[in-house]
């Protein structure tokens, strides 16, 4: 595919010379990574521009300070009794004024602070927040002290006995006096993928072993079994809105990992023949996300997904962003649907809460890395899109 200018400019190489340490093009193998197309990393290794080995730098020295974080850290237990168990409570859910003592009640788009007392999604965020910058740093610069930084936060979350998470979410998004937990509560783990593509790029590390290697694989591999088999997890595969988008945006890199692309291929066209066309209408409308009370919202949050999708369906060989028979929408019109809307632009759905613009600049940043059109590349500019190191890389995709 013919790149645009806007990521052919991206695309030139940083002439540093003996600036750059001698890692940087001592390697010329794709490292084991599935959210984009492992030559992505490759080319950005052997030809960093500026612009990318500066956030790669920035974000990695800011990374080192994380501190170790686990499930374990919380002072809640939950239900099970075992604190390796990840928890968390439904954000929109409150109690009800009628009925103080009684079930809580659902407010759409409302935080309730009360979530924010069991820290195990803040910190599970933060831990890979962290991991990834530092082991693409590893992988673009050598930098052994961020591969041990990053090393060290992977085994504390998933390998260490004392204290890794159990490979489940029973109780992730629990709603008092109604449940321990349910489906929705999967789509906090939306950005676990990002921690196997970590692991890939510390492959060859000082402090990143095969034995590390062989033990998170088999986290993921219970991980999986829980994601296909436990009763909440087949819900949410199955939910029509974001919440079942996120769910094949997390399952699908994980089956390609664990060497089950077969079963990704079929989930990959599912989306393609029934998710999308079920999703997006003729004019792009996004009914179940403009139902929301913050729609703007989540109609690029299920856009996020959906473009994370295309990315993982271009290396199986499926174009997510054509439409899977003629007449059927596409996941272009939808995207082509929010265009108009930047942040300087009035929207003309409900949105209660303040207009970010995270999800639109991430859908943004994949579509205009697979799709030619120069449209969507102006489109970062436009949304004030501020690119952070993985967003670059993105432009390394051809």
């Amino acid at each position: 595919m013919k790149l645009s200018p806007f990521l052919a400019a991206l695309a030139l190489p940083l002439a540093l010379g003996a600036a750059l340490p001698a890692q940087i093009t001592s390697n010329n193998a794709p490292p084991r990574v599935f959210l984009l197309d492992p030559t992505a990393y490759l080319r950005a290794k052997q030809h960093p521009n500026p612009q990318f080995l500066a956030k790669v730098n920035s974000e990695a020295a800011t990374a080192l300070k994380t501190p170790l974080l686990s499930v374990t850290q919380k002072t809640q237990v939950p239900p099970s009794g075992d604190k390796h168990d990840y928890l968390s409570m439904a954000i929109y859910w409150w109690p009800d004024p009628k009925n103080p003592s009684g079930p809580y009640i659902r407010r759409d788009g409302q935080h309730n602070p009360e979530t924010l007392a069991i820290p195990d999604e803040d910190n599970l965020t933060q831990m890979i927040a962290a991991v990834h910058p530092l082991a693409l740093s590893y992988y673009i610069t050598g930098n052994q002290a961020h591969a041990a930084r990053a090393a060290a936060l992977l085994r504390t979350w998933f390998l260490d006995p004392a204290t890794a998470m159990n490979p489940n979410l029973n109780f992730a998004q629990g709603i008092k006096g109604v449940n321990n937990g349910r489906a929705a509560g999967i789509i906090e783990t939306h950005n676990i993928p990002l921690v196997i593509d970590a692991a890939g790029l510390l492959a060859g590390s000082k402090s990143w072993t095969p034995a590390d290697d062989d033990a998170l694989r088999a986290w993921f591999t219970k991980f999986h079994q829980w994601m296909t088999t436990a009763p909440s997890a087949v819900e949410e595969d199955h939910t029509p809105n974001n919440h079942g988008s996120w769910f094949q945006a997390q399952i699908v890199p994980i089956e390609m990992y664990l060497g089950l692309a077969d079963q990704a291929r079929a989930r990959l066209n599912l989306i393609h023949t029934q998710r999308i066309p079920a999703q997006i209408k003729p004019n792009g409308d996004q009914p179940l996300e403009l139902a929301r009370t913050n729609s703007f919202f989540y109609s690029f949050y299920n856009l996020q997904a959906l473009t994370t999708d295309a990315a993982l369906g271009l290396q199986l060989g499926i174009d997510l962003y054509q439409p899977a028979k003629p007449g059927d929408p596409s996941l272009l019109t939808a995207i082509d649907a929010l265009l108009p809307y930047d942040l300087d632009h009035p929207w003309p759905h409900q949105q209660i809460g303040e207009r970010k613009n995270n999800a639109a600049c991430w859908t943004l940043y994949y579509t205009a890395a697979h799709v030619p059109d120069p449209k969507y590349a102006d489109a970062i500019t436009r949304f004030k899109c501020n690119r952070m190191a993985y967003a670059w890389l993105i432009s390394y995709t051809h």
